[in-house]
């Protein structure tokens, strides 16, 4: 009987330190007709305290990118969802028939900024090397949700850009899941100048580029660095290229909802996706409601501005409502994760940069991957049970505004943001 770890993940402001349960698979003549079951149990690991990393470089892989399916929206490239009676069998189904056909992994805990909302300033305790995925784990993991369904994947951080071998990690997974239909990363921009040419030669399809302000001196105000300049060199270099990169702004009251309406006007002359995100209750940020800015306020604030400004159609499985100014290049989104969550067709999973599962953003239950792929004699249909497990104890919905800010979970950094 293989036993496989489960991580419950507290962490409190001051430390962060892991609880853990264990997942304790059936014996091998219930393997394919039971479900695991659950059973509790504890234990920690050790962590290390972070230091900045300010750049990495990649090697080009040779390969071309179709720059036209930059464009494609996310409904297009959405992968059509199962049978019912497909849907309950499947891996990658919760028992709420959600298919779960995006995946984002987390390549790495580091970063090279600082941003408020997503980290304490004195940084986070980072796992130690040995703790975290290796590449060829990441690519096999990809591997098995590939072939489970999955269509999409997102490399995150940290800051993935730091990874040396991200270029090469991109190409492994174009040349490899001939059924994936996206490969994108989340960054913070700092690396676009360098890096984007050979990422687009390996085969990157899309780019988000995290981006609070418009003003360089509030940006070392948010990031505590220096660097707004590369990021908007970056953002411009991506649109060249032929990409619409998706540029994520973490709307904070009293502080850069000011910048509402410049951000709709960045998408006048820019072919770009500007998506204001709601402020979140992660471990670290100091959430309160008073700093966030709802949804409906950032519409009116828009409106009483550029009163034609209309909702686009979304496809099922977006986080995001669109909305563009007529006869702007651009788009702009809301993604209104507090006051109107969309889990009822969440298609997310999450990898974090140490091996674990996670299938809610807000939830603080974690499934040790990485120890599954390291136990002697685990095969792909044990991880498949382990995995499938966890998908179907997803729950229904995260939990209200109030209960989240007091829910101990990662910071934000940890989970891959």
């Amino acid at each position: 009987m293989h036993r496989l770890m489960v991580r419950g993940v507290v962490r409190g402001a001051a430390a962060s330190i892991d609880s853990s349960s264990r997942w304790v698979l059936p014996g091998p003549k219930l393997l394919h007709t039971a479900r695991p079951c659950l059973s509790d149990a504890g234990s920690s690991g050790d962590r290390r305290t972070q230091s900045p990393e300010t750049s990495a470089s990649s090697a080009a892989a040779p390969s071309t990118v179709d720059s036209a399916d930059k464009n494609k929206s996310n409904s297009e490239r959405e992968r059509s969802q199962p049978t019912t009676a497909a849907a309950t069998a499947s891996t990658l189904s919760d028992s709420f028939g959600r298919f779960h056909s995006y995946l984002r992994i987390s390549l790495t805990e580091r970063c090279n900024l600082r941003c408020k909302y997503c980290m304490p300033a004195d940084g986070v305790q980072l796992t130690q090397k040995q703790q975290l995925l290796t590449s060829a784990e990441v690519l096999q993991l990809a591997s098995l949700f590939v072939a489970e369904g999955v269509r999409k994947i997102r490399l995150t951080g940290g800051e993935p850009t730091v990874r040396k071998d991200l270029t090469e990690i991109v190409a492994q997974l174009k040349a490899t899941n001939p059924l994936l239909e996206s490969v994108g990363i989340t960054t913070n921009g700092l690396m676009l100048t360098r890096q984007l040419v050979g990422l687009q030669r390996a085969g990157l399809d899309a780019l988000n580029v995290s981006l609070d302000t418009l003003r360089a001196a509030r940006y070392e105000q948010i990031t505590r660095r220096k660097g707004w300049d590369r990021v908007m060199a970056g953002i411009d270099l991506a649109i060249q290229l032929g990409y619409r990169p998706k540029v994520n702004c973490v709307l904070m009251k009293g502080f850069n909802e000011d910048e509402i309406c410049d951000f709709v006007e960045l998408t006048r002359d820019r072919n770009v996706d500007v998506r204001f995100i709601e402020y979140m209750p992660f471990t670290g940020n100091r959430w309160d409601t008073d700093k966030m800015v709802p949804y409906r306020a950032m519409l009116e604030t828009i409106r009483a501005r550029y009163p034609a400004f209309e909702a686009l159609p979304n496809g099922p499985n977006d986080t995001s409502k669109a909305y563009r100014v007529p006869g702007y290049r651009g788009q702009m989104g809301f993604i209104t994760s507090m006051t109107e969550h969309f889990c009822g067709s969440c298609n997310r999973l999450r990898i974090t940069a140490d091996g674990n599962l996670k299938v809610c953003l807000f939830g603080n239950t974690e499934v040790s991957l990485r120890d599954a792929l390291r136990s002697p004699g685990c095969s792909e249909d044990d991880l498949r049970c382990l995995i499938s497990a966890a998908v179907k104890r997803k729950k229904k919905q995260h939990a209200g505004m109030l209960n989240l800010s007091q829910m101990e979970n990662r910071p934000m950094i940890l989970i891959g943001g």
